[in-house]
């Protein structure tokens, strides 16, 4: 059992918990909760009267960072970790590499936007990168459980608020880095110098790899490190590739050698995507022949570019919610397209509102037909948001569904014959959150509902 807690619902008997101070909840109103459900130590920021041992700290989530660092880290470490960071691509990155470790006899965990995996066992989770205690717990679960790599998203979030205390990557890799989360950092320079901390995650002999086609890339080049880079003209040489509705074939180089290979995904993003997978195996000691070899057998996560036929034409489910990744995914099955782009969209509430309107104005150019809908309004008034992505538009060619499931009704009944439906934003996302409360929503289970 781990020795700390720091959310008294999941306190067990003999555990010591530790009352952090939230964004929005403050671990001192619960330590008399943590005490009933067998806290034995109580870490605390203020003198309270309790019936168990109390240390008062000046800050208790200082506190916690150093015995996770003492009692757990170096163990933890003895794995290989990767880190991979950037603003698009983390997720499906980080699930090939896991895919493909598995595959090559490896025993492999990952950890991201779409939970947590390792061998039979799934966990989900409330963030790309889950706070301090979790992650350790997690890291020290599967190291008890000999586990050998895992792969992690690392968002500028956590690098910030310092939820990666202590640990120390063997290989890290940058995908890119648009416009995103300006509500957290504000500039984009503040974003890059975020997405930069991981440098200070590196263990000695650590590798970093990037996209040299960003041109952020070069920023991650860090002294006595080695450095690679994929791309055009990187170490991981794109040299040629044709995308296909179901497929794309690679001819890419490393070195004086060439190789081709059919990947069972779409779209030149996922190209960049599979050229990080392979470059971090590789890494690892892997022949880039067995990484090829088992390329068949990889998938793309839930949520990401997942094709459905309908109507005999196509419904594609995305997790594109940022104006980069709009703009790349339409693009990509336009350049594909034999009939209408249809693409159903919106925007998060109580999120980053400068994006909208080059949400609203990038859906409408680049496609046929644009339904506009909610995608987690949350607290802020879905019709506000609606006017601000609006206010970007410069055509007719939309209307307005707030009703996410009507939406996507309606879209799937306009698709004919080799047209190309865009379900964005919400990817493997289950849900809907209107207001403060969190509504059932799965847009897979909506197109496979009509499908049936």
């Amino acid at each position: 059992m781990f020795k700390y807690e720091t959310d008294s619902r999941l306190v067990k008997k003999g555990q010591t918990f530790i009352a952090l101070k939230g964004l929005t909840v403050d671990g001192h109103d619960f330590i008399k909760s943590a005490i009933e459900n067998g806290a034995s130590k109580i870490i605390s920021e203020k003198d309270i009267d309790v019936n168990v041992p109390l240390m008062k700290v000046e800050n208790t989530f200082e506190y916690l960072k150093k015995v996770l660092v003492d009692e757990y880290s170096k163990d933890i470490n003895k794995m290989k970790l990767i880190g991979i960071t950037g603003t698009n691509g983390k997720t499906t990155s980080a699930y090939l590499t896991y895919q493909m470790l598995n595959n090559l006899g490896v025993n492999v965990a990952y950890m991201g936007t779409i939970g947590f995996y390792y061998k039979d066992e799934y966990l989900p989770l409330n963030n790309t990168t889950p706070d301090l205690l979790t992650i350790y717990k997690l890291l020290y679960m599967v190291k008890e459980k000999n586990c050998e790599v895992v792969i992690m998203e690392v968002s500028s979030h956590s690098l910030v608020l310092d939820r990666l205390f202590g640990i120390n990557f063997d290989e890290i890799a940058f995908t890119n880095l648009t416009e995103d989360h300006l509500d957290f950092h504000k500039t984009m320079k503040d974003y890059l110098k975020a997405k930069l901390l991981i440098l200070n995650h590196l263990k000695d002999d650590a590798i970093v790899i990037a996209n040299c086609d960003d041109d952020n890339y070069i920023n991650f080049r860090k002294e006595k490190h080695e450095f690679l880079t994929f791309g055009v003209n990187g170490d991981y040489n794109i040299l040629h590739y044709d995308i296909k509705p179901n497929k794309t074939i690679l001819n890419f180089s490393y070195k004086d050698n060439r190789y081709k290979v059919i990947i069972p995904l779409t779209n030149i993003f996922n190209v960049y995507n599979y050229l990080t997978m392979v470059a971090l195996v590789h890494n690892l000691g892997f022949k880039i022949e067995d990484i090829i070899d088992n390329t068949s057998n990889i998938k793309a996560p839930k949520g990401r570019c997942e094709v459905y036929n309908v109507n005999n034409g196509y419904a594609v489910i995305d997790y594109a919610h940022t104006p980069d990744a709009v703009l790349k995914v339409i693009t990509a099955y336009s350049q594909i397209k034999k009939g209408r782009i249809i693409t159903i969209i919106g925007c998060g509430g109580d999120r980053d509102s400068k994006k909208r309107p080059i949400m609203g104005d990038i859906a409408t150019k680049l496609s046929d037909y644009v339904i506009f809908t909610n995608d987690n309004p949350r607290t802020e008034d879905p019709n506000k948001i609606m006017k601000d992505i609006l206010s970007g538009v410069k055509s007719d060619n939309y209307e307005v569904i707030l009703d996410r499931k009507d939406a996507i009704k309606n879209g799937i009944k306009m698709i004919s014959k080799n047209d190309i439906l865009l379900i964005l934003g919400k990817g493997h996302e289950n849900y809907q959150i209107i207001g403060k409360t969190k509504y059932h929503l799965d847009d897979a289970e909506e197109v496979l509902q009509y499908i049936k």
